[in-house]
């Protein structure tokens, strides 16, 4: 996802050249070499130092830089042989850097003999593997759900909504109440595509779990699939007053603000926000549910996807550091660093990990294999993503219908 959502979930997803490191990460010029996003120094600082503990005859050096130049750079360091021996990988498809991209090249080593390769949840191997191949480590996960105020739900007297009715009604008490249900800044543009990806889970892909490759080979489209179907919900949420007023003229920040502020009950994002939301809103407890899109809490799906993920340069000259360095990450304690330190989930479930238990709804979605990867992450070129944010303005402007949005989105994909 674009932002990547990471920085604050694109995670989706995210965002010192790599031609040099900066003095706390420099080590010897023989050594292993990692790059990584400059949003990801404070947890991989404190893997590597894990790490070299436990490795001491393996000098890591890190270089970090931003996630435009590590996208515009990597493909031409793997060409030129200059590339590191570990480098940040994009999961699923959609950049330069993305797995699916640099795969095809053989620029990424098998990790499929890894032994954290059978522990990838089901869900996540549509963005970890090309062609039945593990490619990447997965060490962060995050997921899109409504993030919400435990006193705020109480309030109205209600819980959790677990089907689409009882979230319609459920808005409409919030309104009798004063305040709104859900809080929606889409004046920030990727803030746009959250309620989407949320409704298309379970409309799109509950009954169409290929839908994805169906798209790739020229057999389905987004305009006669179910993402009318989750278009048109996105809308009907606002007809039936579940946002605030004026999404539109409202920011990422105000969609914050308004929780904290007691003037909505919640709001749909990343699992990431949850700690500025807690952070603002103080001792308030928090909590997550599932955007549930039909009357059947059975088919209820959520976006939940790998967001931090590294792979091995495949013609390094030190292989085997490199795979002990994915190994580390790929271990109890190297997610749970990553994940502490990055204030995220990890990758690969650890059913004795302590978590936020606010989060508790995401880990069983992911455990019980009932997410699918965040949508951008399997498409094949930015643009769509971009269409994306644009055609959703558009739409809560009324400046143009779902057929022309679904048209448009449909042209993206298959632009070159």
């Amino acid at each position: 996802m674009s932002k990547k959502i990471l920085a604050p979930l694109t995670c989706l997803a995210a965002v010192a050249a790599l031609t040099s490191c900066s003095a706390d990460s420099a080590g010897p010029a023989d050594g292993l070499t990692v790059s990584a996003n400059s949003t990801d120094r404070v947890p991989m600082d404190a893997v590597v130092a894990a790490f070299q503990e436990a490795n001491p005859d393996t000098e890591v050096t890190v270089t970090y830089a931003d996630t435009d130049q590590l996208q515009s750079t990597l493909r031409t360091q793997l060409s030129s042989g200059t590339a590191p021996d570990v480098f940040t990988v994009w999961p699923g498809n959609g950049n330069p850097a993305a797995l699916q991209l640099l795969a095809p090249s053989g620029y990424l080593a098998d990790l499929s003999d890894a032994e954290f390769a059978s522990r990838i949840p089901e869900g996540d191997r549509p963005v970890t593997e090309f062609e039945g191949v593990t490619h990447i480590v997965p060490v962060t996960y995050s997921g899109i759900g409504v993030i919400y105020s435990q006193e705020a739900l109480e309030g109205l007297g209600a819980e959790a909504p677990t089907t689409w009715s009882e979230l319609i009604d459920l808005c409409g008490t919030a309104r009798d109440e004063g305040m709104s249900l859900l809080a929606l800044g889409n004046q920030t543009p990727w803030v746009t595509q959250l309620v989407t990806y949320a409704l298309a889970a379970t409309t799109v892909y509950s009954d169409n779990p290929d839908f994805d490759e169906r798209m790739a080979a020229g057999e389905a489209s987004f305009a006669d699939s179910e993402w009318r179907t989750a278009m048109e919900k996105y809308l009907e949420m606002e007809e039936e007053g579940c946002f605030n007023d004026d999404p539109l003229g409202t920011s990422y920040e105000a969609s914050i603000s308004s929780v904290v502020q007691g003037n909505s009950v919640g709001l749909v994002q990343v699992a990431t926000t949850l700690s500025q939301v807690q952070a603002e809103i103080g001792d308030a407890e928090l909590g997550m549910f599932a955007l549930p899109a039909t009357d059947d809490a059975e088919e209820t799906l959520m976006p939940g996807s790998v967001s931090a993920a590294y792979g091995v340069n495949a013609e390094t000259e030190r292989m085997e550091e490199a795979m002990a360095f994915v190994d580390f990450l790929a271990s109890d304690e190297g997610q749970d660093i990553y994940a502490t330190e990055g204030g995220t989930l990890t990758a690969l479930p650890n059913e004795d990990r302590e978590i936020d238990p606010a989060l508790t709804t995401l880990t069983d979605f992911q455990s019980d294999g009932r997410t699918v990867p965040f949508m951008d992450q399997r498409w094949p070129n930015p643009r769509v993503q971009q269409t994306h944010f644009t055609v959703i303005q558009q739409l809560f402007a009324g400046d143009i219908t779902v057929d022309d949005a679904l048209a448009e989105m449909d042209a993206a994909y298959q632009s070159e």
